[in-house]
């Protein structure tokens, strides 16, 4: 097998359920895909459709006492499903990251943006600080952000969310992680900030070969970045296909019907 047919991420017949005062309730059912090497994989549907549990589920990150997790989750063959918490400590940042919607919330408010980028690199490599240091400077400049140096020492409140948003790029990428997980980030984000986002995650796929999951509800992300698309509804995936094949030729009644609900500009009459 080829390194671009290389597996990062395998999901087979994936089943969440949760516990509440009513009962149990199944959040996601029968869930399988793959991401290959380098490759971008979207995720899309309205929302609570399951695209967020399923990201959460890779991430290990749903609360043990109440969701039960089935199924199989791997991560360049190594199942994840049932891993410990310390476990999952030293895969998250390392071989697998995350790149929330709102970047605010990825931040600690009274540690500098410096702290927060070294730590992350010395728990995952045996540098030292000043070495640390040297790599977090690298990483902020690969992002585009102005005098990185100077960088390290604001507080995430002194950043906009754009420059947050590529922050937090540069710590997910920083260790060159075989994948990450976007979801939706570029929601918040203006025009031009978007774009930029959108140039680094795909600079990080193409230099690095990271497999990127890509979760978000704008049809045009998709189209732009990813090669393959596989579409949710109340749990359960509809429809899988190249990203092409999806938008010219939608199979399934309900990605028919998120492509007809895609804004369109209406054309301007001459006077």
């Amino acid at each position: 097998m080829s390194q671009l047919e290389e597996s990062i991420l395998n999901i087979e017949n994936l089943h969440v359920h949760t516990k509440t005062p009513q009962g149990t309730i199944s959040l996601v059912q029968e869930i399988a895909f793959e991401v290959k090497h380098g490759q971008i994989v979207g995720l899309i549907g309205e929302s609570g459709c399951g695209k967020t549990v399923t990201s959460m589920s890779i991430l290990n990150m749903l609360d043990r006492k109440t969701t039960e997790v089935t199924g199989s989750i791997t991560l360049q063959g190594r199942e994840l499903i049932g891993l410990s918490e310390q476990h999952m400590r030293s895969i998250r940042g390392k071989d697998l990251s995350y790149i929330m919607q709102n970047p605010m919330n990825s931040f600690t408010p009274v540690w500098t943006i410096g702290h927060q980028l070294i730590e992350t690199i010395r728990r995952h490599t045996a540098v030292s600080k000043r070495q640390a240091r040297v790599q977090a400077i690298k990483a902020l400049e690969k992002m585009n952000l102005p005098h990185p140096d100077q960088l390290l020492s604001k507080y995430p409140f002194e950043l906009s969310g754009g420059m947050l948003q590529r922050v937090m790029i540069a710590m997910a990428a920083c260790m060159h992680p075989p994948l990450i997980i976007a979801d939706e980030p570029t929601t918040a984000l203006d025009v031009h900030n978007q774009k930029l986002v959108l140039e680094h995650l795909n600079q990080i796929r193409h230099e690095y070969g990271t497999a990127i999951l890509l979760i978000t509800h704008d049809l045009s992300v998709i189209a732009e970045m990813a090669d393959e698309v596989v579409v949710m509804k109340q749990g359960k995936i509809v429809e899988k296909a190249e990203v092409l094949e999806l938008f010219e030729h939608p199979k399934h009644d309900y990605t028919k019907k998120l492509l007809a609900a895609r804004p369109s500009i209406p054309a301007v009459c001459p006077i």
